[in-house]
Formats: structure tokens, sequence, C-alpha cells
């Protein structure tokens, strides 16, 4: 038998595409607990593709680096809308492949994997590649080892999209080209490596072995700068990157939602499409420390306001809205929900079943406040008891929206705080189609986008930008000091002239004042 070629060649020609498929084993569909009728797949940058022994960096401040073992096809010639029957006539070679992933960047891709799959050395292919003509494409195996112990091993034998499939279906709408490398899924047992582990993948059948695809693990040391979206960890990810709750050592995570392809950050009509699930992902808009937290809970929203305006910023108050009951007092950050006005097609098709607005409710998180942009109708509900207690059993730190609430005692009996445009009986679908989440919105005529941070009182309800909330929140307290000091000052019979703001003498009084 020949030496068989190696792969460097090929990563030298640089290949023009790399395509993966979501979930095609059943043992990796059961662990992820979907099976997708039809395949889905996603693209990886050429620039992602590593040879046998380079190191793969686990990017800084990220902890969920995940290995795939795989099978990898090598196209050897141009392949547009060819049947099933010839399909793997297109394929030139076989060889092992490794689809690593960082789960801490799935919440910033929206389904494309472009940062959480595809950096640098992200794809190790090789080391030999055994010719596609002298195997049977069902009799394949992969396995994977992580320092030496086996966590991967499958069959083609049974796989839910046949690699014959896979290469149809890509051709109906793409032409394959040579050179191209489609990844082909992975097997359960997949999970997170750390740094100066060593990843190794093996593909092999009677008589033809691409020998061990070895990849070590590096740590980063360059942080993600503040120009981009940074790693966010939670227990939902924990859970998917390590395989399962209990390996990740946290509690079970609620149920993803099925039917969409993307998280539930979304900027268009995406989350009603009937697709893959292999990506959606629980939305994190970050977190306020208990110590920033504690400073906005300090202050008003009247005097947030004010340091706003002192920078520019005088369209930030939801303008409208009143607590279900004096005295709450709301702190969180952003998620949003949008309505448009109803038709009654539209209403048809995406007013039932698990809508936008159902799934702004169950994805909430602890501390997220969700903001409703319902054009300032109030002539029906936009939330009503069920949705608000599912809000408050989710952790989050409040509602508001522009429009009506249903069923107005109860929720007002709830701890949640909810502002509100006012009371209607009337159901959602009177006025409004359930339209999209976790996308900029109109509320109370001020813009607001995920992750702002949201502040609520008896003035009212201010939207503040995170990249100023520390600045402003500061600024707030030490104004909220002077006007105490202005206030003992009154009260004791001082004039409001040069008190109020304070000239030069005051402020010296106020300094020797200050503690």
């Amino acid at each position: 038998m020949e030496p068989l070629a190696r792969v460097e060649a090929l990563l030298g020609s640089r290949p023009g595409k790399v395509i993966a498929v979501h979930l095609n084993y059943p043992s990796r569909a059961a662990q992820r607990g979907r099976t997708p009728d039809q395949p889905s797949y996603f693209l990886k940058p050429s620039t992602s593709l590593s040879p046998s022994g380079e190191s793969i960096e686990r990017p800084y401040g990220c902890e969920l680096l995940a290995f795939e073992g795989e099978i990898a096809l090598i196209i050897g010639t141009r392949a547009r809308r060819v049947h099933p029957d010839a399909a793997w006539a297109a394929v030139e070679s076989v060889t092992a492949g490794n689809d690593f992933g960082v789960y801490d960047l799935r919440w910033a891709d929206k389904g494309s994997n472009v940062r959480s799959k595809g950096g640098d050395g992200f794809t190790p292919i090789g080391p030999a590649l055994i010719p596609a003509d002298q195997v049977d494409p069902r009799a394949l195996r992969v396995r994977t080892w992580v320092n030496d112990e086996l966590v991967q091993e499958d069959t083609t034998a049974d796989l839910l999209f046949p690699f014959e499939q896979l290469i149809a279906d890509l051709s109906q709408l793409m032409t394959l080209e040579p050179g191209d490398v489609i990844l082909t899924g992975t097997p359960a047992g997949s999970t997170v490596v750390q740094p100066a582990d060593v990843v190794e993948v093996e593909v092999d059948t009677e008589g033809w072995s691409t020998g061990r695809l070895v990849t070590p693990v590096v740590a980063g040391a360059v942080p993600f700068a503040s120009y981009g979206a940074g790693p966010v960890a939670d227990d939902a990810q924990r859970a998917e990157a390590w395989g399962s709750a209990e390996a990740a050592g946290v509690s079970a995570p609620l149920p993803l939602v099925e039917g969409s392809p993307t998280p539930l950050i979304e900027g268009s009509r995406s989350d009603r499409l009937e697709t893959s699930t292999e990506d959606v992902v629980p939305i994190t808009t970050g977190t306020l420390s208990p110590e920033l937290r504690a400073k906005l809970a300090s202050v008003g929203t009247a005097t947030l306001s004010a340091q706003l305006r002192k920078r520019g910023l005088n369209t930030v108050s939801i303008d409208g809205v009143t607590p279900t009951k004096p005295g709450q007092h709301m702190i969180g950050l952003a998620r949003t929900l949008r309505f448009i006005p109803a038709r009654e097609d539209l209403s048809q098709q995406f007013g039932a079943g698990f809508t936008a607005q159902k799934r702004a409710f169950d994805s909430l998180n602890a501390g997220d406040v969700l903001v409703v942009e319902a054009r300032g109708e109030r002539g029906t509900g936009t939330v009503g008891d069920l949705l608000a207690l599912r809000a408050q059993v989710r952790g989050a730190a409040g509602i508001v929206t522009d429009g009506g609430v249903r069923d107005f005692a109860v929720v007002s009996e709830l701890d949640i705080p909810v502002f509100h445009a006012g009371a209607h009986p009337a159901v959602l679908g009177r006025r409004h189609v359930p339209w999209e989440t976790d996308v900029t919105v109109a509320c109370g005529g001020t813009a607001v986008q995920p992750g702002d941070v949201i502040v609520g009182d008896a003035d009212g309800v201010i939207v503040i930008p995170p990249s100023l909330v520390e600045e402003v929140v500061d600024d707030a307290i030490e104004q909220e000091r002077q006007e105490r000091f202005i206030g003992q000052q009154i009260e004791a019979g001082a004039s409001v002239d040069g008190l109020y703001p304070m000239n030069q003498d005051w402020l010296a009084k106020y300094r020797e004042w200050t503690p």
C-alpha cells in the first residue's frame, strides 16, 4: 500500500470552505435531547484549519473550550446539484478533524458560530488522508482521547444523515469545490478541556487509519478588547459545554427553546424558523456587581436623570409608566420584546403557540428587566398574571411596558416590580402581534438596547448606557450628598441664594462638613 498523503499540502493551498454539520450522530442527539428532521450547517473560516501537533489557544478569560472529534471529508471534484447516489464520488479523501468551540462566546454569535468556533487553530485536521474510493463511508470509526483516555468512540453505521446526503444537500445551494472541507458531526462525549490537556482524534476503518490528530491546549494571554464581545459563561453554557449539568457541577438548566437556530437575541424573525436548534442558548446580557447594584439603589432616578443630562443625554426616561404598587424600586439589565400592530394574517401565523412574547418571559435570567415596546398602545394587555409570575420565578428584576397590564390586581400582588401604562382587560391579540426579542426597542419615547441598565422608582424609569453607569452613579451619589447638606442648611434657616447651587463659600463649608 502506498504511503498515505498528509494534510499539510491541503492546508498550504488554503481550502475555500469549511462546512460543519450541527447534529449527525444518534448518541449526540440523545445527549442534546433533540433529533433534527433534516441536516443543518454552519461555516468556519479556512483560517481556523491547522495541522496535527499545532496547539490551540483557549482565549484569555474563557473557561469553556470544548472539543468535538469528527470525520472530515475533503472534496476532490466540483460538485453542484449532485444526487446522493453519485455524491461520494465527489469526495477525494477522509481524515480526522476536531471542531473546537468556546461556549463562553456563543451568546455573541446569534447562531453563526463565527466567534465561538472561528478562531485560529479551532479546526485541526489530519494527519493522514485516507483515499475515499478505498473505503465504505458507512464503515468508518472515529475516536477521541484526552490525555490518553478514550472519551469518544462511534461509527458511521447509523448516522442521522449519511455522508452522501450531506454532499447532495449542500450542493443544492452551493458549489462544492476541490479542497473544501466538510465536518460531519461529533458523537457523544464532547466536553471541556483545560490548558496542558492534549486532545487526539483518529479515524480508521479496516486496513486504513489517519493516525492520531494531536492538539495540545494552551492558555491565551491577550484579553479581549472592549470594542468586541467578551466571554460570558453561565450554568446553562457550562452544562452544554461539559455535556451535562452533572459533569459541569451545576444545577440542571431549564429546557432550551426549540425551533430556532440562534440565541434569543434576535435582530430578525429567525426565531420563528423551523430549523435546527444545535446552537440555541439562553441569553446573558452580563451582570451588575453587588457593589454597583448597591450604589444604584442608594440614589434616585431624578438624580440619575440629572447626571445623564449633564452628559448630553436627555431622552433616557421611559415616560408614561407607573409601578403597579407604590414604593417599588427596580434595578437590572435590559432584555427586550417588541410587538407590531395586529394584522389578521400575521396574528394567525405568529400569535399562537410558543410566541416571541412567551419566549421572552421564559428566557429571563436573574437580574434582567424585560422592556416591552407596545407603541404606547394602552388598549390591550401586554403582560398578565401568569407571564409576570414566570418572570418572578425566573428571578427577573422587573418588567417595563408602555402598554397595558391584564389581571392587574393579581399582578400588583406579586413581588416583581411592573411599570406599565395602565390596566386593561383585553388579551394581547386585540392590538398586537408578538414579533421579536432582544433587539433595540422604543419604549415610552426612548430607545432601549439589550444590556442597558434600567432603574425605576416613584419618579419613573431611567435607561443608562452601560458604558456610563459607573461614572453616572458615582456622581449621583456625590450630588445627593451635596443636596443633603443643602437641605440641612435650609432647615437651619439659610437662604437658597448662593446655597442652591452652592457658591464658593458654601462649597468650602460643604467640604468641611463632608466626612
